[in-house]
């Protein structure tokens, strides 16, 4: 049926419009989504699935909404909470300028060439998303370390911003779910694919993404820097922080070293033991507050101060959270409506051999996930199709879902709605549109790479 996608083409024109008019953006996504669910529903369109039907239609929209709540704020949404609220605190204690006095020293060598090390933070985050495969977990856990150190440097925070974003930009490796699902559609071993198959055409990719940015992010920089000298604004006073020792400088590193010695790629203990990133930022909150406890010895006031880690779980969860759950009930909206399925049947009559179909799928899935917000959702609608399309096609189905499972990861890095880019943009205090500016010409440059690499 091509009414449905039609009319989801039609509500993704009307959310640019509302969102380049400066709508709120959290509202235009979930009643854009909840409209396009009621539009399938009368379409008589088959419904995105729902765990637990209330047996009357209308009240099945508001479960959507209550479901994504749900999910969102046990899984992803709480993650972001808790690392926000320990970002927060680690300020608060002064943790974060111990950390960046600390790293100053070593890294004062690059003083004059800060795009040099800013550049090198994509391929060491990009090791570290192997072993944290949490996006959003990891982005704000180097907006925690990283981040300081590069503004400190010289990096504009927008730079900063998005060369943390740009970390999880591959989602490779036996804990990366897009990985996993690719694997088990090829029925290939994860480790295979992912040594015989990922690595290689990562390796190539970073070292694209990583040369770019660090002209692009040198040009953009010399932009604002221009903009700022004519039309100079000030700068809010500075909040005035306690000067705390440069021990303090291990505690906000302390929940990535947890990860790393507890990952399964570092195999240190006879018995597996599961250290997730909610365990190591909570461990790392409460070995904070014994820091505090025993430097000042005021018990009532270190108690006290675990409001500030309450108060960052809130502020994140009223401007990150939120957003994610409306760009979830979008995505819903545009699955009911037969958005992926138009887009595939297009793909197939359009007359190409099976490299073109392989090269329309893997850039419709960029642009499906830019759309959603989530690699996730448009690998695991696409992936699946695979073999049944590479066979007759005369493609290896490796050779087809390769870039897809890529291109799905990508076109997150890109999504101004992307629940990484919005919780690394907020604690940045900067744009997510200004942030998706910044990483277009690297991911764009590297979605051709990819495509040049993997069919000629």
């Amino acid at each position: 049926m091509i009414t449905g996608p039609i009319i989801a083409l039609v509500f993704v024109a009307l959310v640019v419009w509302l969102l380049v008019k400066k709508m709120n953006p959290i509202a235009v996504l979930l009643f854009s989504g909840l409209v396009m669910l009621v539009v399938s529903f009368f379409l008589g369109l088959p419904l995105a699935k729902i765990k637990s039907p209330t047996g009357l239609a209308g009240f099945n929209f508001i479960q959507y909404l209550i479901e994504s709540l749900t999910d969102i704020n046990a899984g992803v949404g709480l993650v972001i909470m808790i690392i926000s609220g320990f970002v927060a605190y680690m300020d608060k204690i002064g943790a974060s300028d111990a950390l960046v006095t600390l790293a100053m020293k070593p890294l004062s060598v690059f003083k004059k060439f800060p795009y040099v090390l800013a550049s090198l933070v994509v391929p060491l985050g990009q090791f570290l998303f192997i072993s944290i495969p949490s996006a959003a977990g990891l982005a704000l856990l180097l907006m925690a370390t990283i981040f300081p150190i590069l503004v400190k440097l010289g990096v504009s925070r927008l730079s900063a911003v998005s060369l943390i974003t740009a970390t999880t930009a591959f989602g490779i490796g036996p804990a990366s779910a897009i990985a996993l699902s690719a694997a088990d559609v090829l029925q290939m071993d994860i480790t295979a694919f992912f040594f015989g198959y990922q690595i290689p055409l990562v390796v190539v990719l970073s070292a694209t993404v990583t040369v770019s940015y660090f002209f692009v992010n040198q040009y953009y920089d010399r932009k604002l820097k221009a903009e700022e000298q004519l039309h100079p604004h000030e700068e809010p006073a500075p909040v005035q922080k306690e000067k705390a020792p440069l021990l303090y400088g291990i505690l906000p590193v302390l929940p990535l070293v947890l990860l790393l010695m507890f990952s399964d790629f570092a195999n240190l203990f006879p018995i597996p033991i599961k250290v997730d990133t909610n365990i190591a930022m909570l461990i790392g909150l409460f070995t904070a507050m014994v820091c505090e406890w025993i430097r000042k010895g005021d018990l009532k006031a270190v108690l006290q101060s675990l409001d500030v880690f309450w108060n960052g779980m809130g502020d994140i969860f009223k401007s990150v959270v939120t957003l994610i759950v409306a760009a979830d009930i979008f995505s819903k909206g545009l699955i009911s409506l037969g958005f992926i399925d138009g887009l595939l049947s297009v793909s197939q009559h359009i007359g190409l051999g099976g490299i073109g179909i392989s090269l329309v799928m893997t850039i419709m899935i960029f642009l499906a996930s830019i759309l959603m917000g989530s690699g996730n959702a448009a690998f695991f609608a696409f992936g699946p199709l695979v073999p049944a399309i590479a066979g007759p096609l005369g493609v290896k189905s490796v050779q087809m879902i390769l870039p897809m499972a890529m291109a799905a990861s990508m076109g997150r890095t890109v999504s101004p709605i992307a629940g990484v880019l919005v919780a690394a943009a907020t604690l940045g205090k900067v744009s997510p549109v200004d942030v998706v500016k910044r990483n277009m010409i690297p991911f764009l440059l590297a979605l051709v790479v990819m495509l040049v690499y993997n069919f000629l």
